[in-house]
């Protein structure tokens, strides 16, 4: 094959405790280790919202009963979660690989996300992180803490924090650098740390960064072939969930723009990997952007199942 593939997996899919994430990755791995032996160039973007809004709300409490604890900035709660989640994927796909006869060798980038200061983000945060609450624990945190709720698609109350749109990133030369080592790469997990540049030095900023757009912006620097967006559906659906519901195979950019504008997708759950498979296929012209489940991964990319998107002609 020898294709270079950006794959974007959901934090959600990760499972809630590291007991679950050591199965799910084992899972996901199993479903990854086909495209590499086809010769494929693998660049692995895990999500990370329910474990950096995990690993934030633990340090929180955690100086609260102990004052000599700090409290943890979302930018180092990312490094931490882009540090054990990358544990778990790299020691899974290393298994598997053994256990295939392959002498793959997997890596972890820590990586940071450039973003812009000045991203109206800032003042409008819309990004769930962490657990999902009912309504009466979410008001509860709410008025403790002074956080910003969000009913999340029908799953429950989650906390939303600014989200920035990715600019650059930072480690996209080590990378390529692994890439070009045989490696499959582990990187820009959550999205990327992020962090905006002043005077040519590197600062963590409070905010989380949409792993689909991160990974796309992942995906358009390193000049992948095919990004895929990994999610709970084999295809994207419009109307969905209603009796008109359709599954779209592959469609133009204009068509999903429109799909868009007419309100098909939810915007804490497809919308955002809609508009990232968008952004790198309108930066990579004759290159294409797929969204699918976990499990059509490689019959996704070897024989065009699920959503795929390309230019318009």
């Amino acid at each position: 094959m020898g294709r270079q593939i950006v794959i974007a997996l959901g934090g959600n899919a990760l499972g809630a405790t590291p007991e679950e994430q050591q199965k799910a990755v084992i899972a996901a791995g199993n479903h990854i280790v086909d495209l590499v032996k086809d010769g494929a160039s693998i660049v692995i973007v895990h999500g990370n919202g329910p474990q950096v809004g995990a690993i934030n709300l633990a340090f929180e409490l955690g100086c609260k009963v102990d004052r000599k604890l700090p409290a943890m900035p979302f930018a180092e709660c990312s490094a931490m979660s882009q540090g054990y989640i990358g544990y778990h994927l790299q020691n899974a796909l290393q298994n598997i690989f053994v256990q295939n006869g392959m002498e793959n060798h997997v890596s972890t980038a820590i990586t940071q996300t450039i973003v812009d200061r000045r991203d109206p983000a800032f003042q409008n945060p819309t990004k769930p992180v962490g657990p999902f609450y009912t309504k009466e624990e979410a008001d509860a945190i709410a008025a403790e803490r002074g956080y910003t709720f969000v009913e999340d698609s029908g799953r429950g109350y989650r906390r939303v924090v600014p989200s920035p749109e990715p600019v650059d990133i930072k480690e996209k030369g080590t990378i390529r650098c692994l890439i070009e080592n045989g490696d499959v790469v582990i990187a820009c997990g959550g999205g990327g740390i992020p962090v905006i540049r002043e005077n040519g030095l590197m600062h963590g900023i409070d905010a989380v960064i949409d792993k689909d757009k991160g990974a796309a912006t992942l995906a358009e620097v390193i000049d992948a072939d095919d990004f895929i967006v990994l999610t709970a559906v084999p295809a994207i659906a419009i109307n969905f969930g209603k009796p008109d519901q359709k599954w779209l195979g592959e469609i133009t950019i204009s068509e999903a723009e429109q799909y868009i504008k007419e309100g098909h997708f939810a915007p804490g759950s497809m919308l955002p990997k809609v508009e990232a498979a968008i952004r790198f296929v309108r930066a990579k012209k004759g290159h294409r952007a797929i969204i699918t489940s976990l499990e059509n991964a490689y019959d996704a990319v070897t024989h065009g199942k699920g959503t795929i998107i390309v230019a318009d002609p």
